[in-house]
């Protein structure tokens, strides 16, 4: 598999809601970072544990709307949804060994647009 065809897998593997065999795709030395809320986890472990017990409201879906590779980063942007929830994650993967070693992910929050650039743009 090349490094965008891993990260498709794992987006799959994701959807299956077995994130335990998610975490097979991950490096031995894995870390995740969410910048904008200052954390870090370690470990193919810690992943499985914290998205496993994830208070969702039900199962989860993932839609990949756009992926790109360059050497050994993927970027994705995914669409996650519990049924309630509706978020976006825009992720910066690095893959070693054929692995995914470590994310740096963001999950933007929408907001309202401002009223004063309506003029120039249109609503999505």
């Amino acid at each position: 598999m090349d490094n965008k065809q891993i990260l498709e897998h794992f987006w799959h593997t994701m959807a299956t809601n077995d994130f335990y065999a998610a975490s097979r795709l991950l490096h031995d030395d894995y870390i995740l970072e969410w910048p904008q809320s200052g954390e870090r986890t370690r470990g193919r472990d810690n992943f499985a544990a914290i998205n496993t017990f994830y208070p969702a409201d039900g199962k989860w879906t993932f839609h990949i709307n756009h992926i790109a590779a360059e050497a050994d980063i993927v970027v994705t942007d995914v669409s996650v949804s519990d049924g309630t929830r509706h978020d976006r994650a825009i992720t910066f993967s690095t893959i070693r060994d054929g692995k995914i070693w470590k994310q740096v992910e963001f999950w933007p929050g929408p907001f309202e647009a401002p009223a004063w650039r309506a003029q120039w743009v249109e609503k999505i």
